[in-house]
């Protein structure tokens, strides 16, 4: 299954990886929002609990930004992506159990939006999604790309909005957007994430069942 799933190479020392990306910055939009990113590939990555039994590949803990770091967890072929001060905090989010029904898997390049005082507020991940209704010549099935929207803090953090790649052409704007209008606002808990922009397979097979 493309993109399905993230295999662990061994440990590294996570102070080692905290400058091993480039800041890359996107366009400033009029209100001083940017992009840089992070990687949670396993050779910028630590693991901090080992693959176990049943589908259990483990989880990892990632450099991010402003003190930030990254916690992927995968247990069953779906995967979580959560952010926090360090591992526990992440890991006390909402993020940390906001998973997807269908299998899935996170690509490894994490978008960061910075206000203007380049403090960041969202992150943007490009997920796979397995569609069972859609099985390819091998019999597997095919994923579907979405793009997820995930506030930071000050706040809990959590899923925000669902952008589908395939239903719209600019979904990488449309995701920059919604985190710029949306993120800092939302309240975990109470308001729930939902599709921005036109809606596709993807988003539906995110919806909860």
């Amino acid at each position: 299954m493309q993109g399905l799933p993230m295999r662990l190479l061994p440990a590294l020392a996570l102070p080692l990886l905290l400058a091993a990306l480039p800041a890359l910055d996107t366009p400033a939009r009029a209100d001083g929002a940017t992009s840089v990113y992070s990687s949670t590939a396993p050779k910028s990555c630590r693991v901090v609990r080992a693959a176990g039994k049943d589908e259990d590949a483990g989880e990892w803990l990632c450099p991010g930004q402003d003190g930030l770091v990254v916690v992927v967890a995968e247990i069953d072929l779906r995967q979580t992506v959560t952010v926090g001060r360090n591992r526990k905090d992440a890991n006390d989010q909402p993020a940390a159990s906001a998973s997807f029904g269908p299998f899935n898997s996170t690509t490894d390049t994490v978008e960061w939006r910075l206000d203007g005082a380049g403090k960041p507020f969202a992150i943007i991940q490009r997920w796979h999604l397995a569609d069972n209704d859609d099985v390819g010549k091998a019999g597997r099935p095919n994923t579907k790309q979405m793009l997820v929207v995930t506030r930071l803090p000050p706040g809990p953090v959590c899923h925000v909005a669902y952008v589908d790649v395939a239903a719209n052409r600019n979904a990488n704007e449309l995701a920059r957007q919604a985190a710029d209008e949306l993120a800092r606002g939302f309240a975990c808990g109470t308001d729930r994430p939902k599709p921005f922009g036109a809606p596709g397979r993807a988003t539906a097979l995110a919806a909860p069942n």
